[in-house]
């Protein structure tokens, strides 16, 4: 995993998973964010360049360990749900400005199509302590406002919370990451400037959602993960008990047991991938 020292964040481009790290203050200037983007503040989860209500970029960041609101980023469809800063009961639902935000953002998306134009980029960071600043952050993508297949009414939605018997709304928005594996020092100087987002030096599928509202979705795949020694143990008495005497059978000769392995679907009639048929004499 590559880590930008803090000492590079004013002139460093923005990597998918890289970790940008913070100061050793011990305050609130430690934060990177501010020092990579040029414009935004160094605290909250919404923090916009831009004033107004059309802004010139929005960066999203989640510690990604609040369980009442759990912002969460899907990486095999690339959508990522994050929810607004109406959190605690006494406001109504746009008297926060991340909520203003978001609402803005959303009816760009679904007005008339020149409209995108004006939807600001929305960069998304997470919380990722080092051992150098607990205010390190990993880069997690490009994002635009809703997803393929979601209709205008799921996209952005007032959910209720209750809280101490108090009831509140707040939005839950769903956004796309955009197939952008790196953002280049250049577009992020354009966003600052208030220039960039339609400036030739942004990034490809970016440019292709505002002409045409096509998201291309960064969808990743798992690699090949060994369970732990703990997930392939039984989970039941019953499957323990048939585990010891497949153990109990084949402890004279374990050899025999790879045979028995490589058989059995089989004889179930199941066939695993991976798996080889061997002739019934060896079973």
């Amino acid at each position: 995993m590559r880590i930008v020292p803090a000492n590079s964040l004013a002139s460093t481009d923005l990597l998918i998973d890289a970790v940008y790290e913070g100061g050793t203050a011990g305050n609130a200037a430690d934060d990177p964010i501010s020092k990579v983007l040029r414009g935004v503040g160094n605290q909250g989860g919404f923090r916009e360049a831009g004033r107004g209500p059309d802004k010139k970029f929005v960066v999203l960041y989640t510690s990604g360990e609040d369980n009442d609101w759990p912002d969460k980023l899907d990486l095999s469809t690339g959508q990522f749900i994050y929810f607004g800063d109406n959190k605690k009961p006494g406001h109504e639902l746009h008297k926060t400005p991340g909520n203003q935000i978001l609402r803005r953002a959303f009816e760009l998306l679904h007005g008339p199509a020149e409209l995108r134009a004006k939807v600001p980029p929305f960069f998304i960071f997470k919380k990722y302590p080092t051992t150098a600043s607990s205010r390190s952050v990993q880069f997690k993508g490009l994002a635009v406002p809703g997803f393929p297949g979601l209709p205008s009414t799921a996209d952005l939605v007032a959910v209720w919370k209750t809280t101490k018997g108090q009831r509140f709304q707040n939005y839950r928005a769903a956004f796309t990451v955009l197939d952008v594996p790196m953002i280049a020092r250049a577009w992020l100087l354009e966003l600052a400037a208030g220039n960039g987002a339609g400036s030739v030096s942004a990034p490809a599928p970016w440019q292709d959602w505002v002409k045409s509202g096509q998201a291309k979705a960064l969808a990743s795949e798992n690699t090949t993960a060994i369970r732990s020694a703990e997930q392939q143990r039984p989970d039941t008495p019953t499957k323990m008990a048939i585990l010891r005497v497949v153990f109990e059978y084949f402890e004279p000769a374990p050899i025999a047991f790879e045979a028995f392995a490589e058989s059995w679907p089989r004889l179930f009639g199941q066939r695993p991938a991976g798996f080889k048929w061997i002739p019934a004499g060896l079973c």
